[in-house]
């Protein structure tokens, strides 16, 4: 409960109650889940590389009874293209390095959108963020903080999209491991 569901919860007071969230690399939907059953009134969409995963959503969204809420078997790359500048947040969890997820992410974003990646350690990650400049963003704020019960340091990184990003972004998944940001 500690480490899924309130983890997946820590971000709701830094969103808006209405809008379109996509929640990239969903996996078993956290935190996309936990956040449509805490605010009913988000529309939010689950976005997975693997379709089992999205089957198993599906039978969850329907046993729990949750509208506006869609689930997409594609990956990021892929989907973010498609769904340029759509979203009011994004949000992602311990899903790859924050270089690679940010250009997967931030181009979705409609201008003065978030994104916000949550991460256990980032130290090595933030120091050097100039590649948020190419994306059209820049970090607003991070805010650091332990699950109850937790010693392990989690962060939400709140980024704020403040101009059109380039269409050539988001690369091919291929080009951006090679040659990262």
């Amino acid at each position: 409960i500690l480490k899924h569901f309130v983890d997946s919860l820590t971000i709701v007071k830094d969103i808006g109650q209405n809008g379109k969230l996509a929640d990239i690399g969903t996996g078993a939907g956290f935190p996309g889940i936990p956040i449509k059953i805490f605010i009913p009134e988000i529309d939010v969409t689950l976005i997975d590389s693997l379709n089992k995963r999205i089957n198993f959503l599906n039978i969850v969204i329907k046993e729990l009874n949750l509208k506006n809420i869609n689930t997409v078997h594609d990956r990021a790359e892929i989907f973010i293209r498609k769904n340029n500048e759509t979203y009011d947040l994004i949000t992602c969890r311990a899903v790859s390095k924050l270089n690679i997820i940010s250009e997967l992410c931030i181009p979705g974003l409609k201008i003065n959108g978030y994104f916000i990646p949550m991460k256990a350690n980032i130290d090595e990650e933030i120091k050097n963020t100039k590649y948020l400049q190419k994306l059209g963003a820049k970090i607003e704020n991070i805010i650091t903080f332990k699950l109850p019960k937790q010693d392990i340091n989690r962060n939400l990184i709140i980024i704020k999209k403040i101009r059109k990003t380039d269409n050539n972004y988001p690369r091919n998944y291929d080009k951006i491991l090679k040659h990262p940001l």
